[in-house]
């Protein structure tokens, strides 16, 4: 479980519930960066995608498949886009964090998008995963302080704009509330699908894509997970990082998510600061839920975009 997933053997790799694509020539228009992090070290790989009018769009769809439902995103935009009113002075800048065992492309839609409403996007590839290297990860534990380091780089090259927003996804998600607890330059804070405890999110997973593995040995494996990456016991749970430190953000949930069921997100709501937000959404999985356009991004532009709050 401490293993990097962009180790495992692909042979390992359960069918995908959800697919997307998109021109790879996109990649060229905005090259992968890296930066030294650590302790332990590793090389954190990242793409800063500028503002500018990218004109995005998505198009899905979805089928039937035995027992489940897979579902299918196709992502259009003009690639590099024209300049505009915020290319040469960026809104602020946007971190996007992805989902355990994805890699920061799962994001793209979003970086596409709000750099269209002036956003200076980074997409991450959290340790372990994507092209950032990294023996293992730590859930948490090491990962934000990963983030504040790509962040002070940035800052010290010119390349971080004020305020600063962060909008992850699953893993991603709890990540985001974990780092803005402890980094008060992020202001704006929005988490998708986010579990409130580690083990039960893990055994979750295992039910859903890996039930060879006795549910024993997984359930055995995620207690001893905080003693393993140093840390105390529930350490690991972004309820814990909450009742520590609390944090304004938007939460959203989606039904038929065992993951991250829609109330262990509004228990997260509930421990967040005044002014937090939760959002329901009425389709979709855990999985889909950062393809979810329609639904999501009238709520998200709105957050984002709000007036910086006072001191």
């Amino acid at each position: 479980m401490r293993q990097a997933p962009n180790t495992f053997p692909r042979v390992l790799g359960p069918e995908p519930l959800v697919y997307y694509s998109f021109p790879a020539q996109w990649l060229t228009n905005f090259p992968t960066r890296e930066i030294s992090v650590g302790p332990p070290a590793a090389k954190l790989s990242y793409r800063i995608v500028p503002p500018a009018d990218y004109g995005f769009h998505i198009t899905s769809t979805n089928w039937p498949d035995g027992s489940r439902r897979r579902y299918r995103f196709d992502f259009r935009a003009a690639v590099p886009g024209p300049a505009n009113a915020f290319t040469a002075a960026p809104r602020g800048t946007l971190f996007l964090l992805h989902g355990y065992g994805v890699d920061a492309n799962t994001m793209l839609q979003w970086a596409l998008t709000l750099g269209g409403d002036g956003w200076r996007c980074v997409l991450v590839d959290l340790r372990g995963h994507g092209d950032s290297t990294g023996k293992q990860v730590f859930f948490g534990a090491r990962e934000s302080l990963d983030l504040g380091q790509l962040a002070n780089y940035l800052e010290r090259h010119g390349e971080l704009s004020h305020p600063m927003a962060v909008l992850g996804a699953s893993y991603g998600g709890a990540l985001a509330l974990k780092w803005a607890g402890e980094d008060a330059r992020l202001d704006r804070v929005v988490s998708l699908t986010p579990y409130d405890e580690l083990e039960p999110a893990v055994l979750a997973i295992r039910d859903g894509y890996a039930r060879w593995i006795p549910r024993g040995w997984v359930r055995r494996a995620a207690g001893r997970l905080p003693a393993e990456v140093g840390v105390a016991h529930a350490g690991l749970d972004p309820a814990h990082w909450l009742s520590e430190r609390p944090v304004t953000a938007l939460f959203v949930a989606t039904d038929h998510d065992p993951i991250a069921p829609p109330a262990a997100v509004k228990r997260l709501h509930g421990m967040a600061l005044p002014g937090s937000e939760y959002r329901h959404l009425s389709t979709g999985i855990h999985e889909t839920a950062p393809f979810q356009f329609e639904e999501l991004l009238p709520d998200v532009r709105k957050w984002l975009n709000r007036p910086a709050p006072a001191p």
